[in-house]
């Protein structure tokens, strides 16, 4: 096993500095609790002298204490020229009740003479004596020197010796935070090699900011350098540009430089855990994301597709379950017959190569996508083409008629449009009606209302992300549009096309996709 290097989270705190993000309390406890089962060792969880929202936070978890992490509560050294039993900032890092505290000062003298207005000395003062009266309240201490980087440029010996007095003080960890974001890996190396030769005594991290997109490298140059904790966001939130991203930066460390981090078992929960604090955050979570990402192993090229199905190395520099992801093969005109063959295959196993309905499928997928269909983000509206070809498809219902009444709202009214719709089901049709907030929104309520007392499961179904490209910018209003819709159960997710002059059909279309493929899922099932 390689040297251990420790990860400390700070989604909950720098995190929440990203535009976008607002976490409640209990999101906050899902995300402790997803980054605890990962393996994390501390989580920053908030400033619970800043908001009601972090101290409630901090009352409802110490019920319920994390299997491995620690947690940690951020927050400044005291203020300038009081004690830090009086300052009440200070205080409340002890309230808060965790085993690690977090305490930022400045490290450059610019911030100290320029934006907190004291001396030096007694910034100095300052970091040693909050440091000090949180290691004789037992608390493992991580000093946030903020700025060291920027400080170190404009006057070195300074910066070293807000480091000096944080070891005076007893601080377990010396974090040298890049804040501003823009020194280079090269220059981060060298100095966090000096701060290591130069304070034995103390571990020392890296905490990064991804404003010249390079948050990632220099959290690895540091680590190379001698750093032993890593500091970032789980999927690089944070303000400006983000944050260093442990989701890369934990992979990198242990598959490709040999460093314990999380371990093998663990690290196979990282894909799961990224995905699931960007659905707690409500944010999309990138496909092309290194490592986590639903792009990160998909093929497209039929010469790629053929390469890593002989030899994944060929085409994959990691194996993808070894970080919890699939290996994809997306559909497109560009993927070949063998690609064709697997998705076939998932429908109707006993299909081989050389059956005729391969060659078909082909001249299908590249018919529809001259028209303007792409199937690599909806495989489940392709699946449904295959088995129309098959004969394996299954009509669950029939559009009889629908309309869209979209008035000009009132004033604070919830609901601008309208759907009717009426659907046969066998024999018997059903006529439903329905609000929602636009037409496309109205239109999906309406159907899946008509279908629920003919398909119950209907009801654990919604639409989660909904898009709309213009295909021939050219032809305006006449243009063909493209919409994807990704639907969920709360089990599965699944992606869906329909191509149209007019947007409503072509919503349309990748609803009845949508709720098609749920049906059929469920069948296959039983």
């Amino acid at each position: 096993m390689g040297k251990k290097i420790y990860t400390f989270d700070s989604t909950l705190r720098d995190g929440m500095q990203g535009e976008g993000i607002a976490f409640s309390v209990e999101d906050k406890l899902n995300i402790v609790h997803a980054l605890d089962e990962l393996g994390i060792d501390y989580i920053e969880a908030g400033n619970p002298g800043s908001n009601p929202k972090d101290l409630e936070f901090f009352r409802r978890i110490a019920t319920e204490q994390p299997k491995h992490a620690k947690l940690c509560a951020f927050g400044s050294t005291r203020r300038k020229n009081i004690e830090p039993e009086e300052d009440a900032n200070v205080c409340s890092l002890l309230e808060a009740d965790t085993p690690a505290v977090s305490i930022f000062g400045k490290s450059w003298d610019l911030h100290v003479l320029k934006v907190i207005n004291t001396t030096l000395e007694e910034n100095l003062n300052m970091i040693e004596s909050t440091v000090a009266y949180m290691k004789r309240h037992d608390k493992y201490v991580v000093f946030d020197a903020e700025h060291f980087f920027d400080g170190y440029a404009a006057n070195e010996e300074y910066a070293m010796l807000a480091l000096d007095a944080a070891v005076r003080g007893g601080a377990d960890v010396l974090c040298l935070c890049d804040t501003n974001g823009g020194t280079f890996p090269t220059d981060i190396a060298d100095i966090t090699r000096r701060v290591v030769k130069t304070f034995p005594e103390a571990e020392v991290g890296i905490h990064c900011h991804n404003d010249t997109g390079m948050a990632v490298s220099q959290t690895m140059m540091a680590v190379e350098a001698g750093a032993k904790q890593v500091q970032g966001t789980f999927i690089g939130y944070g303000e400006r540009c983000g944050n260093a991203n442990l989701s890369t930066i934990i992979p990198n460390l242990e598959l490709k430089r040999g460093y314990t981090v999380l371990g093998k078992e663990n690290l196979k929960r990282l894909t799961e855990t990224a995905r699931q604090i960007a659905d707690i955050s409500n944010i999309w979570l990138p496909s092309g994301s290194p490592y986590v990402g639903s792009s990160a192993f998909a093929h497209k090229g039929g010469m790629h597709i053929d390469g890593v199905k002989k030899i994944r190395e060929s085409f994959e520099h990691i194996d993808p379950q070894s970080v919890g992801n699939n290996r994809r093969f997306l559909m497109s005109e560009v993927s070949g017959k063998a690609t064709i063959l697997k998705k076939i295959q998932r429908v109707e196993p006993s299909v081989q190569q050389k059956d005729p309905v391969v060659g078909q499928l082909v001249d299908k997928l590249k018919q529809l996508e001259y028209e303007g269909y792409q199937f690599e983000a909806a495989e489940q509206s392709f699946e449904l083409v295959i088995r129309r070809m098959l004969g394996k498809y299954k009509q669950y219902f029939e559009l009889e008629y629908f309309k869209i009444i979209g008035e000009q709202p009132l004033k604070d009214a919830e609901y601008p449009s309208s759907a009717i719709i009426k659907v046969r089901v066998g024999d018997e049709s059903r006529i439903t009606g329905a609000e929602g907030d636009g037409p496309v929104h109205a239109l999906d309520l309406a159907l899946r209302g008509a279908l629920k007392g003919f398909y119950p499961a209907l009801e654990s179904m919604r639409l989660v992300d909904y898009k709309v490209r213009v295909l021939e910018s050219s032809a305006t209003t006449a243009a063909k549009v493209r919409v994807l819709i990704e639907s969920t159960d709360g089990k599965h997710r699944w992606n869906t096309v329909g191509v149209s002059t007019d947007i409503i059909e072509a919503s349309f279309l990748a609803l009845t996709d949508s709720i098609e493929y749920k049906l059929a899922l469920d069948e296959s099932k039983k």
